[in-house]
């Protein structure tokens, strides 16, 4: 026990040793501890920059959805397998492949002047983040402006309390677009009407002739089905939408 004392008093003294030394501002070798710090402030800054585009990629999905003609070409889209009577068919991979495609067509130019205005001085320093930003989006508002309608600016404008806008620019970004996605319902489901009609007209045909006959339990839908086909593939269906699709974004 006595021994056990001794250990444990040598020890005290050892901690309380260094302890004082440390107060001293020194080690028991004379070296001092320091910690570097890095002293360049631009890889600092260039790594926050990264950090935060990176970050940003986040609501390019939303801003493809958004503020391109997307929404009306894949409602068009869905639509058009509904009114022939095959809703899974082709599946939505192909249906969304094919809306993000002809988006991409139909943006193309408005992508090329933001590259060309923000997204190229940007990455060649000539642009900070925020001038880069406030550069790239007018084209799109350019964009969203030849698409949108009067009356549902007019909504979003009086729904934020804005006085009365006598230019484009006097319109917010955050009033903008959810106007322009409103506007392109609007216009895909005019589209979309005027698809349903002549399905709709050899749905009634087809009705009428079953009822004719007699054969009132056989589903209308299944006789149908071949005939509606038959017409969409002999006025060659797809390159007639995708046709439509597209000039009615150049007005």
């Amino acid at each position: 026990m006595r021994r056990r004392a001794l250990w444990m008093l040598f020890a005290t003294s050892v901690l309380l040793a260094g302890c004082s030394t440390a107060t001293n501002g020194g080690t028991p070798d004379g070296a001092s501890i320091t910690f570097d710090l890095p002293s360049d402030s631009a890889s600092l800054s260039s790594s926050i920059q990264m950090m935060l585009l990176l970050s940003g990629l986040v609501f390019l999905p939303a801003i493809l959805m958004l503020m391109t003609g997307f929404v009306r070409i894949v409602v068009v889209l869905a639509s058009l397998r509904t009114a022939i009577g095959v809703p899974m068919l082709p599946p939505n991979q192909v249906v969304i492949g094919l809306a993000l495609l002809l988006s991409f067509f139909v943006m193309a130019p408005t992508f090329e002047q933001v590259n060309t205005l923000a997204v190229q001085p940007y990455l060649d320093g000539e642009l900070a983040p925020e001038e880069a930003l406030s550069v790239g989006i007018q084209p799109m508002r350019e964009f969203m402006f030849q698409q949108v309608g009067e009356k549902d600016l007019a909504l979003f404008v009086y729904l934020a309390g804005l006085p009365r806008p006598k230019t484009e620019a006097d319109i917010p970004t955050y009033a903008l677009v959810p106007a322009f996605v409103i506007s392109e319902l609007k216009v895909a489901f005019q589209m979309v009407f005027i698809i349903y009609v002549p399905f709709l007209i050899i749905d009634i045909v087809v009705s009428s002739a079953l009822m004719s006959m007699g054969m009132m339990m056989l589903p209308p839908t299944i006789i149908s089905l071949p005939f509606k086909l038959l017409l969409f593939v002999m006025v060659d269906g797809w390159g007639l939408i995708a046709r439509n699709l597209v000039l009615s974004f150049l007005r």
